[in-house]
């Protein structure tokens, strides 16, 4: 397994809708992502700086580059784009975190 860590930048005032949308995240999301080889994601806030920080795990052979091209995936970006920095194609702006410390 891997672990991939990034950071996202919600947009002042939005953590409610976020929260509200990833309570209700759809179901054929959630079957691409663990299809993609995704699991044990966590998504945190830091409420003094609106970063969203997020670590996932992911298999040896993921399919995490593939997801751009699914039409879910494009469909989730768009439905979230109002309340986070995106991309011109909104997908979500993303910065990765590189590791500096782990405890086993």
């Amino acid at each position: 397994m891997q672990t991939h860590a990034f950071r996202m930048q919600l947009n002042p005032g939005m953590k409610a809708e976020y929260q509200r949308r990833h309570d209700e995240i759809w179901p054929e999301l959630v079957v691409a992502l663990k299809a993609a080889g995704i699991s044990d994601y966590w998504i945190f806030l830091d409420e003094q700086t609106h970063s969203l920080f997020a670590v996932l795990k992911a298999t040896e052979d993921h399919g995490m580059d593939d997801l751009p091209k699914l039409p879910i995936m494009r469909k989730w970006w768009d439905y979230m784009a109002d309340v986070m920095l995106v991309e011109p194609d909104n997908k979500p702006q993303q910065w990765a975190l590189t590791p500096v410390f782990h405890l086993e």
